[in-house]
């Protein structure tokens, strides 16, 4: 049996790319939102406000959106 064939994938580069024009902008605005909250807390403490929400953007919005544009060019 042979195996049926598969699409290429994007380059690594591409994929990296976009992935950090996903998230730069959203970083820098969950840092300016919390910024007036977390006024006077040390960074570790800011991002651990943060972190859930990335992660979370990241995986459900993110990454399958990229994946789906992706997936569009082929």
């Amino acid at each position: 049996m042979s195996t049926p064939p598969t699409a290429p994938r994007p380059s690594r580069l591409l994929f990296a790319f976009m992935v950090f024009c996903g998230v730069y902008p959203l970083i820098t605005l969950l840092a300016y939102i919390v910024a007036p909250i977390t006024g006077g807390w040390p960074i570790w403490a800011r991002n651990l406000l943060i972190a859930p929400f990335m992660v979370t953007a990241m995986v459900f919005v993110i990454i399958p959106t990229i994946q789906h544009i992706l997936s569009r060019r082929r």
